[in-house]
């Protein structure tokens, strides 16, 4: 058998092509790769916009698809409102779900809550007799009751919890027994007149009406009295009761009740440790000031209105994570020099005053 002599003359053009190619390459590097790197943006920006087209089309069918109206179960329970003002626009499943995620990971990334080991609040700030001249040392006889209870609104099963609100209010007025008459100058101040204290209820009328209220929130029971739930007084500074009540308690020969014994918590005592940068707030309206919240709302020494305003300055306190306690003690058996039997007061000291 012979073998095929090879082509010497297409071999040759052969390798002419080839060191062509090299001197070609050689010398336009900087061209082929400027061309290379075309070439690989136009692919990449090409399958982007094929991605985006399609992620398009889902998004169109999703929409379409959303057929079924929302129901209660479906609503977050943090934004779950009255029937009557939920919108009409209906969702899948899918993206009702998603919004629960979205709410309970904002929520606990939020969540700036403290351990709080109380229920309830009950915010004081009586007000009483008095005469130009005179402090604390006078036997002042309260005239006005104004509480207002408050809740938390998002206490959590661990007791953790920040927002608190008023839930309700009680007032009244009361008639003073050992100077019925109101000065002037007590008029003045409080705001409050001879006719309001003449057709109100004694000291002792006024609590049992007041432990009524608390029986039917469910904080005391109502036949002995004894506190059923966490609940503790608040009051600016500690005057309220360590004063006021204990004095009124002597004069209309009233034994304290159960449900106002204990520790108060002072609010002016809390904030000026909280803004101890502030000076010293002793005022409900440099606390308010502190805190940063606008001014007093309502008329200065009005019991109702001084009572919301401590309010005020006890819901900012939570929400700033502040554990609200009571820790300042008070003496129910607290004596002055005034004090003679029970329900006496000793006139001839009073010069002394």
């Amino acid at each position: 058998m012979q073998l095929a002599s090879p082509d010497l003359d297409g071999l040759s053009s052969f390798v002419t092509f080839l060191l062509s190619l090299t001197q070609l390459l050689a010398s336009n590097w900087k061209t082929l790769l400027l061309s290379s790197f075309l070439i690989w943006s136009v692919t990449v920006f090409t399958r982007r916009a094929k991605q985006s087209k399609e992620s398009s089309s889902l998004l169109v069918e999703g929409v379409t698809s959303r057929q079924t109206p929302l129901n209660d179960s479906d609503i977050p329970p943090v934004y779950h409102h009255p029937r009557s003002q939920i919108s009409d626009r209906s969702t899948s499943k899918s993206s009702s779900q998603a919004q629960k995620d979205l709410i309970v990971k904002v929520a606990q990334k939020q969540d700036h809550r403290v351990k709080q080991p109380y229920d309830a609040f009950l915010v004081l700030d009586v007000e009483a007799t008095c005469e130009e001249g005179t402090g604390f040392e006078w036997p002042n006889e309260i005239i006005e009751w104004p509480v207002c209870l408050m809740r938390w609104k998002d206490k959590s099963d661990q007791g953790k919890a920040c927002q608190l609100e008023i839930v309700d209010e009680f007032r009244s007025f009361v008639k003073p027994t050992w100077r019925p008459q109101l000065s002037q100058f007590c008029t003045d101040l409080t705001g409050i007149t001879q006719a309001q204290v003449n057709s109100a209820p004694t000291f002792q009328k006024v609590l049992k009406t007041f432990a009524r209220f608390l029986a039917s929130h469910g904080l005391i029971d109502p036949k002995s009295g004894r506190p059923i739930q966490r609940f503790c007084w608040c009051s600016d500074g500690p005057f309220d009761i360590r004063d006021f009540v204990v004095k009124q308690c002597f004069i209309s020969k009233a034994p304290m009740p159960l449900w106002l014994k204990g520790d108060i918590l002072d609010v002016r005592r809390v904030v000026s440790v909280w803004a101890v940068a502030s000076g010293n707030p002793d005022t409900t309206t440099k606390q308010l000031q502190a805190l940063g919240l606008p001014g007093f709302q309502g008329r200065l020494h009005s019991g109702i209105d001084d009572t919301r305003n401590i309010a005020r300055v006890m819901t900012e306190l939570a929400r700033r994570g502040v554990r609200l306690e009571p820790k300042t003690s008070i003496n129910p058996n607290r004596r002055w020099n005034w004090m003679g039997k029970p329900g006496e007061v000793l006139e001839h000291t009073l010069m002394f005053q």
